[in-house]
């Protein structure tokens, strides 16, 4: 090998020994260097920086944005009346102590994780279990959340990390409570439903029997009037019937004559056997003027 090449190749073993000296740290992660194992230096500011080439020292990397620590066991929590509750959180954290944390959890995050999970749910249950459901459900949600913050906020420490929140996603039932108290709310539904409907029933008896009474009336007021009219009616008639045959009364036994004719003969049918020179066909045998006694 000539010197050129010597040179091409001393150049390039340089050029790979001083680019391994240099990392480039973003703003979103804090370096850690290890020097044979220890750490060495933590760099929380971004930027171009310098270690030595391996194996003398090496460079990590951690994300120093907030995560976010899900509840992955649905494990049920008893309540100060014994009730059963399934509670769904998260917590919300970040590292604030890079060589504690790497200590305690190395750089997996998921280490700390499996570690930090059962702590939040060990403080869920401390707080849980000092109250009823009613303050878990509803009126002392917020100082459940508080209060588990406040809990996590030494044992935090230990691992390198800060926690910035605790937040309670859903309070549910286990399954046979679930159950239960959704059958006792469909019978109390069906309840009050029945009860409705039977309050129903006599209110539209009710408003049918006074419909019906109101008819009553209406019908026999109607027919009161109708028989008062109609007797005023007859009334006249009558008056007018006497004063018309009172002034021709041979018109007035003729007409009469005709009325029984017709009540007689009603069909054509009707057959009558008499004397023809009864007094009974006296008005069809002469004129009104024969009619007369």
């Amino acid at each position: 090998m000539n010197r050129i090449g010597m040179f091409a190749v001393g150049l390039l073993v340089a050029l790979m020994v001083a680019a391994s000296t240099m990392f480039i740290v973003d703003q979103r992660q804090v370096a850690v260097v290890f020097a044979l194992g220890e750490i060495k230096e933590v760099i929380t500011e971004p930027g171009l920086k310098f270690k030595l080439p391996p194996p003398f020292q090496n460079v990590v990397f951690l994300d120093k944005r907030i995560q976010t620590l899900d509840n992955s066991e649905n494990r049920p929590i008893f309540t100060a009346e014994k009730k059963s509750l399934v509670i769904d959180w998260l917590v919300k954290w970040r590292i604030a102590e890079p060589r504690q944390f790497i200590r305690n959890n190395g750089t997996d995050f998921r280490n700390l994780e499996n570690r930090l999970s059962p702590v939040v749910q060990a403080a869920f249950n401390e707080e849980v279990t000092r109250r009823n459901v009613s303050g878990v459900l509803s009126i002392e949600r917020e100082k459940v959340m508080r209060d588990v913050l406040a809990r996590l906020a030494d044992e935090a420490k230990s691992f390198g990390i800060e926690v910035i929140d605790v937040r309670i996603k859903r309070v549910d039932f286990v399954a046979d409570i679930t159950d239960s108290v959704f059958k006792r709310m469909e019978s109390e539904r069906k309840r009050v439903a029945n009860e409705q409907r039977s309050q129903g029933m006599a209110e539209a008896e009710k408003i049918r029997a006074d419909a019906d009474r109101q008819r009553e009336v209406i019908v026999a007021e109607a027919y009161r009037d109708a028989q008062k009219v109609r007797g005023e009616g007859d009334a006249k008639a009558s008056a007018i019937y006497a004063e018309s045959f009172g002034r021709d009364p041979a018109f007035a036994r003729f007409l009469r004559s005709l009325e029984a004719y017709r009540a007689s003969f009603r069909s054509r049918q009707d057959v009558m056997v008499v004397d023809p020179n009864s007094e009974f066909f006296r008005a069809m045998r002469g004129s009104a003027a024969d009619a007369k006694p």
